[in-house]
């Protein structure tokens, strides 16, 4: 694999240089993961095929890797290699492990341009990182409140979605999370976004805020998670770096927290899969192109709307009594992720209500997008001492976090057969708006769900019922 542009070998890493290394198994039955509702159903779906960790321990025991370094997480379906010398690792992968450099940041990580496993691995093994991926480098960084008093909020404008209104419309502001030592909160940034601290403490002098301040969608994310959701913890992870490039910490998150919220997604359903039927919520936000940017043209000519993935997937609205659809929200059906069977009902009644039109132009059979939404338009911010608004459904997936976060800690059963099940009485029907794109008015939010809004916005005091054996994880104050 050739360095990518902006990037410089410096040569080998020094002496005595270590490195963790992630190996992630092949499942062998991950295909059934999705209907999977307990944590001890999982174990069996993403445990990997019998005789693989003989077969691997051998390939770690040959290269001299001690028993000691190694650990398993995710299930099983994850060996950690921890403190790796780079020598080792160079005759363990076939690679040629050096420090490289990112001319315009200066920063440094310890990669290789290729690397191979035995033959014998290759249906075992999906992937081994840190190796060759090499992006722009961003700083990870933990997020700690600035006071212990309750959030208030900026200068705000009638209906700006600053937190104060978010509790009021979604009726949390009597409600303090009392777990905060039992769950977390994660903001993932895979695009380079990072804190900017002295936009941090320019809030804190000019306005009694305890928030954090990111670039573009990270400020939102982040600021209104830990906004909505203090005392629980809020960690930010920038990923494709760690210090002196040995960790990476989009693998480090993946086993981390409890509660996380991500953005850009990649190709790592079968992962946020598993870690769903753990336990482990990932929400992510379903973009703010309504059913597709441009003019969507396929390669026969054809109109075809473009869905982001499947996870639980949270769309965007506005204004309130009666919120409507948002026209950003993205939403539509997957190209690529088979209808999972709790979505079955509603989504067979859109497709009547829908009939014959935009017949062709999405995947009738499949995952429908989103799940829930959230507000979308007109977040308050501060970039550079400045305050701005944003808008975005980057914005709604943080606030859906942070409202489910304090009645799901530490649940074992995947979260999206909960919401389309008893959790559908604790969500408000958004019953109006549109998302258009591809030259098209795109779909129509209607009584149930839809893919604009999903099953609706939330209403707390009616969540907080419904879920009574785990109530005691929060308060009400």
């Amino acid at each position: 694999m050739p360095v990518p542009e902006n990037w410089e070998s410096l040569g080998n890493p020094l002496s005595g240089t270590t490195i963790d290394l992630y190996v992630a198994l092949k499942a062998q039955h991950e295909n059934a993961l999705i209907d999977t509702l307990y944590q001890e159903q999982v174990a069996d779906l993403v445990s990997p095929p019998p005789g693989t960790f003989e077969l691997v321990n051998s390939w770690l025991e040959y290269h001299g890797v001690p028993s000691s370094s190694v650990s398993m997480t995710h299930g099983g379906t994850t060996l950690t290699l921890s403190g790796v010398p780079i020598i080792q690792a160079n005759a363990l992968l076939g690679a040629s492990y050096q420090l490289y450099r990112h001319v315009e940041t200066n920063e440094t990580v310890v990669r290789t341009v290729g690397y191979v496993l035995p033959a014998a691995l290759h249906r075992l093994v999906q992937t081994v990182a840190p190796t060759t991926m090499l992006f722009h480098p961003a700083h990870a960084v933990a997020v700690t409140a600035l006071s212990g008093e309750p959030v208030t909020v900026l200068s705000s404008r009638a209906f700006d979605a600053t937190p104060s209104f978010l509790r009021f419309l979604y009726k949390t502001t009597e409600y303090i999370p009392a777990a905060a030592d039992r769950n977390a909160l994660g903001i993932v940034g895979i695009q380079n976004g990072y804190p900017s601290p002295a936009d941090l403490a320019t809030v804190h002098v000019r306005i009694p805020l305890r928030r954090d301040q990111w670039g573009n969608h990270h400020r939102t994310g982040s600021t209104y998670a830990m906004a909505m959701a203090y005392p629980t913890p809020l960690v930010f992870y920038s990923t494709g770096r760690g210090p002196a490039g040995t960790t990476d910490w989009f693998m480090s998150w993946l086993g981390l927290h409890p509660r996380a919220e991500r953005r850009y997604p990649a190709d790592d359903q079968h992962i946020f899969g598993m870690l769903g039927a753990l336990g482990v919520s990932v929400l992510i936000a379903t973009g703010d192109d309504g059913v597709g940017r441009g003019d969507c043209m396929a390669d026969d000519g054809s109109v075809r709307f473009i869905p982001l993935w499947p996870a639980t997937s949270v769309g965007g609205t506005t204004s309130h009594n009666p919120e409507i659809a948002a026209s950003i929200s993205g939403g539509g059906f997957s190209d690529h992720f088979r209808r999972p069977v709790y979505q079955d009902q509603v989504v067979t009644e859109f497709l009547q209500h829908l009939g014959n039109q935009y017949q062709g132009q999405y995947n009738a059979t499949s995952r429908g997008i989103p799940d829930i939404s959230a507000q979308a338009l007109r977040f308050p911010i501060i970039l550079k001492g400045r305050e701005y608004l944003l808008s975005g459904t980057s914005g709604s997936a943080p606030v859906r976090v942070s409202l489910l976060s304090p009645i799901w800690q530490g649940h074992a059963r995947l979260l999206n057969p909960w919401l389309y099940g008893p959790g559908k009485s604790g969500l408000t029907d958004i019953t109006s708006g549109s998302n258009p794109g591809c030259n098209t008015n795109g779909f129509s939010a209607i009584e149930g769900w839809d893919p604009v809004t999903g099953l609706g916005t939330p209403d707390f005091q009616r969540l907080l019922p419904i879920l009574p054996d785990y109530t005691e994880a929060g308060g009400a104050g």
